[in-house]
């Protein structure tokens, strides 16, 4: 029991990394998408 206990706290401690790579990782991709913008803006002006 303990050992299954222990894995499942595993999996959720992966899961909460991975969450948080994702987020950095959509942040990136976002800041990325906002500079293409404002340079299409500039580049329209």
């Amino acid at each position: 029991m303990r050992k299954q206990t222990l894995s499942m706290q595993t999996l959720i401690n992966n899961n909460k990394k991975e969450i948080l790579f994702n987020e950095k990782e959509l942040a990136r991709i976002e800041k990325r998408i906002d500079e293409k913008h404002v340079k299409q803006l500039e580049n329209s002006r």
